[in-house]
């Protein structure tokens, strides 16, 4: 038997009775020749013995071009450089995944969930300019999320769109869900995109959801239907974080349309990876075989995967996330929580400057009246937008449900903290059995039973609780995966929340996901919950983190300053300085006249020109006064002169 290189055809010269080995490599007969031949050249290494010295060396070059993709596909890190905004960077093996992905006109990346593969892909873009237009296709709920991904990641100058079901946005880059894609047929092929994306690709797979790859990977739906052509690319980039290979058929394709040169032949992926066999009835694809060499050659074609513990040393103990979701069927109970909300941050405004005031007067009494006013207008506002959050959060809780649906593709295990009985019921019957609900209505021993079975039973995979009573003294290391379906106010309520997964025993980094409808308070709040998280972890202030987070834009300057540091302050000015700080408060309310009604970069901000215009519109300051509006000409310097400064005390 003689294995050589004939063109691009590898071909065995056999006797009669050595034909069984080149036809079990998966060799095909040319009966005109009399030769068994193939074009793949990984069937051809399998009679590696058998080769000419021509053929040998090459099937070297190309088993260490293999060895060399192969050891790229679980790489941690790449010398490359990739353009990142200025206060950005990849993370090393982030860098490796977009280094992988510039080599290939189409590439899988299966980084396990929360590795950021929508970074890595947007790294891409950064990294090759040549990519000017891209349409990405992903699941509803993630469209925002990556508009918002796209706005913070990219450093070229394109146009990002979001479409809908009635409009097609003609901008550079394109974002479009897997539902309207037939919709769009036409505006999707009217152009070859330089980059198309699928998120969460295993929403292409075959079975119930083959529809939606036939309208994005192209084929015919049925024997008599029409043939759909695929969404035209020069390259393709998928993402997903599930482990299709427990289910080889999920996967044909994903692997055809990335590399159809190497992934042809749908029968022999069938027989050799699914154990494809006719039960007498039917094909049966559903099994699964070969599986080492499945992912060795995923790995030397297509795919990157990298697993948490490979990249554990790379990651923050924790991870957070806000989830932007589209505000679909909810505007009504937005447009009232705003309604209600705009009202009632100008009462407590009001109030707030009424403390600041009150901070420098020299009646402690009336400082404590003014801070027990404070109060009970916070507490009736907490009553009526708790009501108001409690509609939006059902209004939310199908969108959440299919969030969470798509987390157990990838995932094994997850906790959902809420806060409403009737939100925490609606999830636990969704999974049924799966899950394993707590709330302050359930008995002890039963509380203890769920988290024993959560933590222990590999079919229990949705924990979900109340954020008060299952955010202490639990222990659900089992899961990884933190997801909130509602907020709390109080950020130290979050945080020991998260820390349920986040204790002695958890192995992985904890990705903790926060769940917003788009212009909805919480969309608000989670942003300032979470800044303030960060801000409390690296201080460990036990007290800043009780106390709790409205969804204001922005809190007043003087906010954090106490009245015993004001009379201290007022104590060491002097005449002259007193004068020049009223003076540039003046200065600053004339730049502000319409109480920063309109954004002009100039005045206070919404919440500062309250005070600032009550205390520059007063004839004359007292020493406390002027120490509280110092504050304001510190925050606000750069608008001011540097000799007026120089004057107040401010260093400019």
């Amino acid at each position: 038997m003689r294995l050589t290189r004939e063109g691009s055809r590898w071909v065995v010269f056999t006797r009669y009775e050595e034909r069984e080995l080149p036809k079990q490599a998966g060799f095909r007969w040319d009966p005109e020749k009399r030769v068994w031949w193939t074009d793949k050249p990984e069937r051809a290494a399998k009679l590696a013995d058998f080769a000419d010295d021509e053929a040998r060396e090459h099937l070297l070059a190309l088993q260490q071009q293999q060895e060399a993709t192969l050891a790229a596909s679980r790489a941690t890190d790449a010398d490359i450089d990739v353009p990142a905004p200025e206060g950005l960077d990849y993370l090393p093996y982030q860098r490796a995944g977009i280094a992988f992905a510039k080599e290939r006109h189409g590439v899988l990346i299966a980084d396990e969930m929360g590795l950021g593969k929508t970074i890595q892909a947007i790294g891409l873009i950064n990294a090759t300019p040549s990519i000017r237009h891209v349409v990405i296709i992903c699941p509803a709920s993630l469209k925002l999320n990556w508009r918002r991904e796209l706005e913070r990641w990219l450093v070229r100058p394109l146009s990002v769109g979001i479409a809908d079901s009635r409009n097609w946005p003609e901008t550079d880059v394109v974002i479009v869900n897997y539902d309207i894609v037939h919709i769009h047929h036409d505006p999707l092929r009217a152009r070859e995109w330089d980059l198309l994306v699928a998120d969460e690709a295993h929403y292409l797979k075959s079975g119930n959801r083959a529809r939606r790859a036939l309208y994005v990977l192209g084929g015919s739906g049925g024997k008599n239907a029409r043939k759909i052509s695929p969404i035209p690319a020069k390259r393709r980039v998928f993402l997903t974080g599930t482990p299709l290979l427990n289910r080889p058929i999920e996967l044909w394709p994903l692997v055809h349309a990335l590399d159809p040169d190497h992934w042809s032949s749908f029968w022999h992926y069938a027989k050799r990876y699914c154990n494809a066999h006719h039960n007498g009835y039917g094909w049966d694809f559903s099994g699964a075989s070969h599986l080492e060499e499945l992912q060795e050659r995923l790995r030397t074609t297509v795919m990157i995967r990298r697993l948490k513990r490979d990249v554990l040393t790379e990651l923050p103990a924790k991870r957070r996330q806000i989830i932007e979701l589209p505000a679909n069927g909810a505007s009504d109970a937005i447009r009232q929580e705003r309604e209600a909300w705009s009202r009632i941050e100008d009462q407590l405004a009001d109030l707030q400057v009424e403390v600041e005031l009150a901070k420098a007067s020299d009646h402690e009494e009336d400082y404590r009246a003014a801070v027990e006013r404070l109060r009970t207008a916070t507490r009736a506002a907490f009553t009526e937008i708790a009501r108001l959050r409690h509609q939006t959060a059902l209004a939310k809780l199908p969108q959440v449900l299919d969030f969470l649906d798509n987390i157990l593709e990838e995932d094994s295990k997850v906790v959902v903290f809420a806060h409403h009985h009737d939100v925490i019921r609606g999830i636990a019957d969704h999974f049924g059995n799966a899950a394993v609900s707590l709330t302050g209505e359930t008995p002890l021993p039963e509380r203890q039973a769920a988290v024993d079975r959560f933590q222990s039973d590999p079919s229990c995979r949705v924990f979900v609780g109340n954020i008060q009573a299952a955010g202490v003294g639990l222990t659900l290391t089992a899961a990884s995966h933190v997801v909130f379906a509602e907020l709390d106010w109080v950020p130290g309520n979050i945080t020991q929340a998260e820390d349920r997964c986040h204790r002695i025993g958890q192995r992985d980094s904890v990705l903790v996901q926060h769940l917003v409808l788009e212009g909805s308070l919480d969309a608000t709040m989670a942003k300032r919950l979470v800044a303030k998280q960060e801000v409390l972890d690296a201080a460990l202030d036990r007290e800043a983190a009780q106390e709790p987070v409205l969804p204001m834009g922005e809190e007043m300057t003087t906010k954090q300053v106490r009245r015993n540091d004001l009379e201290t302050e007022a104590a060491k000015l002097t005449p002259e300085e007193i004068a020049a700080i009223h003076q540039g408060l003046r200065i600053l309310a004339e730049y502000d006249p319409d109480y920063a009604r309109m954004r002009n970069g100039v005045g206070f901000n919404a919440y500062d020109g309250r005070l600032g215009h009550k205390l520059a519109a007063l004839a004359t300051l007292t020493p406390r006064q002027a120490a509280l509006g110092r504050e304001l000409i510190r925050r606000y310097r750069r608008q001011l002169p540097e000799e007026l400064l120089r004057r107040a005390g401010v260093n400019a």
